[in-house]
This record gives C-alpha cells, sequence and structure tokens, in this order.
C-alpha cells in the first residue's frame, strides 16, 4: 500500500484544498483509481486518500482504502503526527492507527489485532520506529534536497522498511496535456521488520530490478512529489501515474 498510495501536491497559501487523480494499471489493465486531497495552512497539513479497485478486480474480491495523515508544516517539510490505513479486501477489514513525535512512533493500534505471530516472525523493535516516516507525507521532498540518492525510513503500522532511493537521471512526464521534467530513481525494497521470514512476495520485492519512482516539482509549493511508479510483482509491473499535474 506503500506505493499505491503515494503522491500529492501542496499550495502556499492561508489555507488551500488541492486534489489529485491517478489511475493505476497492471501491465496496460486498468485495475484501480486513487485521488488524494491535501488542505494545508501555513502550520499544519492533512493528507486524505482513497483507493478503489476497478469493475474487472471486482469480480474476483473488491479491494478498497482510505488512508489519513496529519501534521505541522515547517517551511516546506511534512513531519506526521498521526496515520491512519482503513483496508478492505472482501469482507475483512483491517485499521492501522499511528502516532508519532518528533519523526518517533509513540503508539500503534491495529484492529483486529494479528493472531500469534509463527515462529519466523520479525518483531518490529524499539529501535525500528525512532526516526521513521509516514508512507504518505515521507515521500514528498523539500525543495533543495535531492530527491535521490536518498534512504526513506518508512514505518505503516505494521512494516518497517527501507526505500533505498538511486538516481536514474531524468524525464520528460505528461499527463492531462502537461510536460513537465521529473527526476527518475530507482527502488530497492529493504524489509527491516514486521514481517514473516522467508514470504514470497516479499522476498520477490526484495529481490526485484526495475522498481522506479519519479517526481516532479510541484508549480505552486516548491516540492518534489511523486508523479509515476513503477513496481514489478509476482503477477506484472504495477504503474501508478498522476492523472493530471498540480491541477
Amino acid at each position: 500500500m506503500c506505493l499505491l498510495g503515494i503522491a500529492v501536491s501542496s499550495a502556499q497559501a492561508e489555507s488551500v484544498t488541492y486534489r489529485t487523480d491517478y489511475k493505476i494499471t497492471l501491465g496496460a489493465l486498468p485495475i484501480a483509481r486513487a485521488s488524494f486531497v491535501t488542505e494545508i495552512n501555513q502550520k499544519n497539513y492533512t493528507i486524505t486518500g482513497r483507493f478503489n479497485s476497478s469493475a474487472i478486480v471486482d469480480i474476483v474480491t473488491k479491494i478498497s482504502a482510505e488512508t489519513n495523515v496529519s501534521g505541522t508544516v515547517s517551511g516546506d517539510r511534512m513531519q506526521a503526527d498521526r496515520y491512519t490505513l482503513i483496508y478492505q479486501s472482501g469482507k475483512k477489514k483491517h485499521t492501522y492507527d499511528v502516532h508519532y513525535h518528533n519523526g518517533n512512533v509513540t503508539e500503534t493500534t491495529v484492529d483486529p489485532q494479528p493472531k500469534r505471530r509463527p515462529r519466523n516472525w520479525i518483531a518490529v523493535g524499539p529501535e525500528d520506529l525512532r526516526a521513521v516516516l509516514d508512507p504518505i507525507s515521507g515521500l514528498i521532498i523539500p525543495e533543495g534536497e535531492a530527491a535521490c540518492p536518498r534512504i526513506l525510513p518508512i514505518y505503516d503500522g505494521e512494516s518497517r522498511m527501507d526505500l533505498v532511493l538511486t538516481s536514474k537521471g531524468r524525464k520528460t512526464f505528461k499527463a492531462d496535456g502537461v510536460e513537465t521534467e521529473a527526476i527518475v530513481c530507482s527502488i530497492r525494497y529493504v524489509p527491516k521488520s514486521g514481517f514473516r521470514q522467508g514470504r514470497k512476495d516479499i522476498e520477490f520485492l526484495r529481490k526485484a530490478n526495475g522498481m522506479e519512482i519519479w517526481f516532479a516539482k510541484t508549480a505552486t509549493r516548491k516540492v518534489y512529489a511523486p508523479v509515476h511508479a513503477r513496481v514489478p510483482t509476482q503477477m506484472g509491473t504495477i504503474y501508478v501515474s498522476a492523472i493530471d499535474v498540480d491541477g
């Protein structure tokens, strides 16, 4: 969900509401839509996201998600105070609620509570919850900082991972007839804790080549936000692309 939930833009003003929509495809096959609404002022921000699977996926099982992150604004940097995710697949529903203070996790609530973990479960330790980012605003890069290379320490309420970004140059990104220059970064997925050791999908992503994320500078607030992502999976390659850029 971390990589499906990426990308918002924000505008600099007293109080601004901004929406961005995304299409998600498996190869050329449309499988989902996502939208993010950002509300921001000089001190605080909230980002609300919604994800819904397409009709062709609903034939198998309907998938939806709602996410919300809120926090404080310092310059162009966003720091989360709270992150929530409500994920539903068919009749199964899971809620993750994470509280942060100065980048450190202070509380995590999961509903329903996880069943007894297997012996090969790698538990999240206290050291994994210090100096971490949420999966949404953690992907917005302030102007003046390099989008890549960098390491993003992400915690999503269950798993702790590093996203290691390496520069791959620049490309032109087009959305709704508007072209913008994008910084292209390769991604190396490094699972740290909060998963079952040897799990096939985790091992696939850990070894995957060709994972990318593209950042473009917003025209209003000078930050870099993701506009495109490429994620290899065992079923094929998933693409997440903004339908419009900066409105």
